[in-house]
């Protein structure tokens, strides 16, 4: 029996590859970031990006758009990975892209996957380079610019956060795979089910690589049928994504959810329990419980009863390094101790109040006591020390603006019961 590994005659180029995109136009998702009227595009229009750190999850189009930009400026552009690069590397681009620049006075792009791993020499070294114009660097990495990599650089580039792809837009990049004729799969007779291009897309966790290579793997493992096509159903998607069929239909997937989520606030345990295992026997992702768990614990259990959200964790720990069905049991404990504990809404209405007045209100100066002055600066305003008053004293923390403004309201249920806020002890 023939497979489309002897069909087809062609390089062994994975199909994420064939598939990255070439223009901003053909981009997958990351409408906020190149969409209509944004900054990368306006910025690319007048020549005008410079450096940028891309950060967000794998596999949603960050090393993709450094491509795209270094193309669309028309620059020479090199690319290196920090795991396996190091100071000589640097230089030796940055050598080049001096040379290049006094030739044409054009830059070159430097893109640096996992930038978050190069150290403080290595960032460093490209530091005047960046500042007299040699290179555009454009790191790409999974962590956050702000905590993983030093300040002299992260505060040179603009940061662009990449967000994990929505279901539709890796269902329409996974059937656009199937129909392409140049870069993908459109001279073969492929017959792929809807239900299975909707699971590889539901559980590729926003990762438009992990599902091109679960399409991949589907069409070239699937033997021809007797109509010299290839059929991929959901159950050769399920084995491809490494997911387990969902055994219910999308609508009541997410019903189900909704009742597990419900049923947690509700403190109805035994519900919990119940959709819980209804979901797990379904074929949802535990993890997936795991996290809704862990939101609901600070959202409506909160500050009646911090341990729910410690117990949460560490039933996600218990998930992932024991598995199943072994991880079922904590599971099934945090569950518990969720929906047995005191309920209280304090956070996430603390939260959503102090959103507002932070978007609403962006320009209120800091308190001129709050600022960071230099010890060799005179005078400068009188800062209380806490703990020199015992731990505690009455001062200003919020703009002016804001200053009599209370977002903490401690609940009456739980460990809150009782609770005085020091802030409005004294009102």
């Amino acid at each position: 029996m023939n497979t489309i590994s002897e069909e087809l005659n062609v390089n062994n180029t994975p199909l994420a590859e064939r598939m990255r995109a070439q223009s901003l136009d053909d981009f997958v998702g990351q409408k906020h970031i190149v969409g209509k009227d944004s900054l990368i595009r306006r910025a690319l229009k007048v020549n005008r990006l410079g450096s940028c750190i891309f950060y967000g999850p794998p596999g949603v189009g960050k090393t993709t758009l450094a491509f795209i930009i270094a193309n669309s400026l028309g620059l020479e552009y090199q690319k290196l990975n920090a795991v396996s690069s190091g100071v000589a590397d640097a230089k030796k681009v940055i050598e080049q892209a001096r040379s290049h620049f006094e030739l044409t006075g054009k830059s070159t792009v430097l893109i640096l996957d996992e930038c978050h791993r190069w150290n403080k020499a290595q960032s460093d070294s490209v530091l005047e380079a960046v500042e007299r114009g040699y290179i555009t660097f454009i790191g790409t990495t999974t962590e956050n610019p702000h905590i993983s990599m030093t300040p002299a650089i992260v505060s040179r580039c603009r940061i662009f956060k990449f967000l994990p792809l929505a279901v539709d837009d890796i269902k329409d990049a996974l059937i656009r795979a199937i129909k392409d004729k140049l870069r993908g799969y459109g001279r073969l007779n492929i017959k792929a089910d809807m239900d299975a291009i909707n699971h590889i897309a539901m559980f590729s966790n926003g990762d438009l690589r992990s599902a091109y290579n679960a399409l991949e793997l589907a069409v070239t493992t699937t033997p021809l049928g007797k109509d010299n096509a290839i059929h991929i159903d959901k159950l050769v998607a399920s084995q491809c994504i490494q997911q387990p069929v969902i055994s219910v239909d999308e609508n009541l997937y997410y019903d189900m959810l909704s009742a597990f989520c419900k049923s947690l606030r509700g403190s109805d345990t035994d519900a919990a329990l119940y959709w819980a295992e209804r979901l797990i026997k379904a074929g949802c992702d535990p993890l997936l419980i795991c996290r809704r768990l862990i939101a609901h614990a600070s959202e409506d259990v909160g500050m009646a009863d911090s341990n729910a959200a410690l117990l949460a964790m560490v039933a996600m720990n218990a998930v992932k390094n024991l598995g199943m069905p072994e991880g079922n049991i904590p599971l099934a404990h945090a569950i518990i101790y969720v929906c047995e504990a005191e309920k209280s809404n304090s956070v996430i209405v603390a939260l959503n109040a102090a959103k507002h007045d932070a978007e609403f209100n962006p320009d209120d100066n800091v308190p001129e006591h709050l600022k960071n002055y230099h010890y060799d600066i005179d005078n400068p305003p009188e800062y209380k020390y806490p703990h020199d008053y015992g731990g505690y004293v009455k001062q200003q923390y919020l703009p002016d603006k804001l200053k009599d403004k209370v977002y903490y309201v401690p609940s009456n249920n739980g460990r809150e019961k009782g609770m005085i806020r020091k802030k409005t002890r004294n009102k």
